[in-house]
């Protein structure tokens, strides 16, 4: 599994950072029906948060049939779960050309230096966040 990032500036709640965090492995690709997440308990300790934490993102993608988990069998994804993934708003044909290549440039130099596509959706949601006008 991708590594999620805990941004404790982000007024978000961890619990839903972690939530989105899934969600966004899910729609990259990193995460797959079937897939095994790590055990709510290490999960909790790889992030820095209370185990509850984690609980209750697990608990709400379960609910909304993203998660399954069955006793003595772990986490894993749903089969069901790329179905329940938002769709793109707009076709990538639709995208300005110039937005798209200042982004793949973005995107190359990113994983250049080692970072997963996670952490850099992420980095670009903060940024876009710490830039909205108050």
């Amino acid at each position: 599994m991708s590594r999620i990032l805990i941004d404790l500036a982000d007024p978000t709640p961890p619990y839903e950072q972690i939530r989105r965090g899934i969600l966004e492995q899910l729609a990259l690709g990193a995460l797959k029906a079937g897939d095994r997440l790590p055990t709510i308990r290490a999960l909790a300790r790889d992030l820095g948060v209370a185990p509850g934490t984690v609980g209750r993102a697990f608990k709400e993608l379960e609910e909304a049939g993203v998660l399954e988990t069955r006793r003595g069998g772990g986490t894993t994804v749903a089969a069901s779960a790329a179905s329940l993934l938002p769709q793109p708003s707009a076709p990538a044909d639709a995208i300005d050309e110039d937005l798209l290549r200042l982004a793949q440039d973005f995107i190359a130099a990113s994983r250049s230096d080692g970072h997963e596509d996670a952490a850099i959706t992420e980095a670009v949601r903060v940024a876009l966040r710490r830039d909205q006008p108050a």
